[in-house]
């Protein structure tokens, strides 16, 4: 799945929910839980990312030999708070709601990373709409621009550096408009309700394959520079023993079914310093990530 960069995301017993995370205390700071809560990452709609997460579900059952549970929070501000108070113990971050979430609570632990064509890392995608007056980046000057959640990497910190590159400020040389979701978006591009966004490249490839999208209603403006992938966390404080079981459950994971959920094709292990890029990214916005929700 981080503000600009885009960029990318366990069930309950019987039926896949959307969870309140109204856990007490007590029970969040458990080192080994009889049941593991895996959050993904909210960057398209929680029904399809519920549905999509069946297979991943059946997985780590069978391999952590417990009860998963999947948790898809409202935004990647409730993620980030849910990890920092122990009332998830996994999480499928994007990049810089995943610095985020690490400046609030230093101790959760990335311990992997979703690989995607061989690279560790993915790009933001600006698109336009076909029929509307945006064919080139100078022409967003004076429009609206369409980011996805603040917090979101492929879909507003990425791409909002992309333009400040280009000579472009958010809210001097444009209006920044929030949407949401990556898909949100894309179907705004799509429709002309807003004549340029910007989105994960790997979403929007996986928003065409599926038909949500039409590729000839929009247009490519531009490609952001590479981002690292999306990383896996735990918390700092689990059993040594469970956060082994974890890191082998994902970094030997091969079924194509369950990489589906991340659009990944395996995983290899996470390395903080990856993300300190973003870091830098936020100080060329002049953004405070420690202030920011």
């Amino acid at each position: 799945m981080t503000s600009s960069f885009s960029r990318r995301h366990f069930v309950g017993t019987a039926a896949l929910a959307l969870t309140a995370l109204s856990l007490t205390a007590a029970s969040a700071q458990d080192s080994n839980p009889k049941t593991l809560r895996v959050a993904l990452l909210p960057d398209e709609n929680a029904a399809t990312l519920i549905q999509n997460a069946q297979p991943l579900k059946a997985y780590l059952e069978d391999r952590m030999k417990r009860p998963i549970e999947i948790v898809v929070t409202t935004d990647y501000s409730s993620m980030i708070e849910a990890m920092r108070f122990g009332r998830i113990e996994v999480a499928y971050f994007g990049p810089f709601s995943y610095v985020l979430a690490k400046t609030r609570a230093p101790k959760i632990e990335a311990f992997a990373v979703g690989v995607e064509k061989g690279q560790p890392n993915y790009r933001s995608v600006l698109i336009a709409s076909a029929s509307g007056p945006v064919k080139a980046i100078d022409d967003i000057r004076g429009k609206p621009f369409g980011f996805g959640d603040q917090a979101s990497t492929s879909s507003h910190l990425s791409p909002r550096a992309h333009l400040v590159r280009a000579g472009l400020v958010g809210g001097k040389d444009y209006k920044v408009v929030h949407l949401g979701t990556h898909d949100a978006v894309a179907r705004a591009v799509q429709s002309g309700q807003i004549p340029a966004g910007a989105l994960s490249e790997p979403i929007l490839r996986n928003l065409i394959e599926r038909g949500t999208i039409d590729e000839k209603r929009i247009v490519e403006l531009a490609l952001t520079n590479p981002i690292p992938n999306y990383p896996l966390v735990m918390q700092g404080y689990l059993d040594p023993a469970l956060k082994e079981d974890i890191r082998k459950a994902f970094l030997e994971m091969d079924d194509k079914k369950v990489l589906d959920t991340f659009r990944a094709e395996g995983f290899q292990k996470a390395d903080d310093n990856s993300y300190d890029v973003l870091r830098e990214t936020a100080k060329l916005l002049n953004l405070d990530i420690g202030k920011m929700k």
